[in-house]
């Protein structure tokens, strides 16, 4: 990505837009020299599901450490940084201030190029950090709270295909595990739990309108608390490994389905799979097998680049340096942030 006289590029990468307070240093968009990650998931766990004062106060307490931590462990100086990228938004807005004034202030006092990042596009370009990305490509964004096929021509450009209606795929497992009694977050649980079950429950596949590419997972939620009240009304027992299991094959079904329909509507012969859902290794799974069956590429980050990270946010800055991207002083934490509109 650069001449032999050109000097390595390093951004540095801030993330706080939920529950975890993250920094990382990303050398020349690719690769990695410091990434750490403080979660907070004990702390909302015995609420199941984050509650956004707790998690504001949480990243104060922790954005200070994370960042000296993160410069320790890459052997730099701030002399050395070429530019801060935070993101911006979507998220919790409490939670996307403590990041974005950490970087204000830390732009301002070292006089470097501050960045503005796109949550879900700091996901996309996680996969750039274990793969080239090939334009055009797709990507399917699967994660707490977005479901998308996001379409790119190019770096930096990204156009929805389709998104969901309603829940989002890592909304709807937290939910059904609710109903479960398993714990918060839910994902990981049922994944583990499907496993050891056979998807013998009969469950709706929300594809709607023939073409389509959104998402629609309430029903499913909802069909299957259902099937637990039915069986409960009757005196029935219902397996939970095997109801576990036919939930998972209802959501993958379509998100595999849905995303081969858009790879061949859209001529792309690379897929990315991005966001903390990513990290289900039925979807994973699935995935792969389908779009090796049709020849093409599907690129996967590594389980610690699919949760929310600071790499991501860098890769995805370094993108935007590059660019001449730049934000000014008066940015701030947009929990509405559009993907699609072009970056100041």
């Amino acid at each position: 990505m650069k001449n032999e006289e050109q000097k390595d590029e390093y951004i540095l990468g801030i993330e706080t837009s939920c529950d975890e307070t993250a920094a990382a240093v990303i050398k020349n968009g690719t690769e990695i020299v410091a990434n750490v990650v403080s979660s907070q998931i004990e702390s909302h766990q015995r609420f199941g599901g984050v509650v956004p004062e707790i998690a504001s106060r949480h990243h104060v307490e922790q954005i200070t450490i994370v960042l000296e931590e993160t410069m320790k462990q890459s052997g730099l100086t701030m002399d050395s940084i070429d530019a801060i990228a935070v993101t911006e938004g979507p998220g919790l807005v409490g939670a996307l201030l403590i990041g974005v004034n950490a970087a204000k202030a830390m732009a301002f006092a070292h006089q470097k190029p501050l960045i503005g990042v796109h949550h879900i596009a700091g996901h996309i370009y996680a996969n750039q950090l274990v793969a080239e990305l090939k334009f055009p490509l797709l990507a399917l964004v699967v994660s707490g709270g977005h479901t998308e096929l996001i379409y790119m021509k190019e770096h930096g450009s990204f156009e929805v295909i389709g998104e969901t209606r309603d829940d989002a795929v890592g909304e709807a497992y937290d939910k059904v595990a609710r109903t479960l009694q398993l714990p918060y977050p839910g994902g990981p649980h049922i994944d583990r739990l499907a496993m050891e079950g056979q998807p013998t429950i009969k469950l709706p596949r929300a594809w709607l309108e023939e073409d389509s590419y959104d998402f629609s997972f309430s029903g499913l939620k909802s069909a299957v608390i259902n099937t637990l009240h039915n069986a409960k009304q009757k005196g029935e027992e219902i397996s939970p490994a095997d109801l576990a299991a036919s939930f998972q094959e209802s959501v993958i079904e379509v998100l595999v389905g849905k995303t081969l329909k858009a790879m061949e509507h859209y001529k792309v012969d690379q897929v990315l799979l991005a966001g903390g859902v990513a990290a289900n290794k039925g979807l994973r799974s699935a995935l792969q097998t389908a779009v090796d069956n049709v020849g093409k590429e599907l690129v996967i980050p590594p389980l610690s680049l699919c949760t929310d990270n600071a790499a991501m946010i860098a890769a995805a800055g370094s993108v935007l340096y590059r660019k001449g991207k730049r934000s000014g002083m008066n940015l701030n934490g947009n929990p509405g942030l559009d993907i699609e509109k072009p970056f100041n």
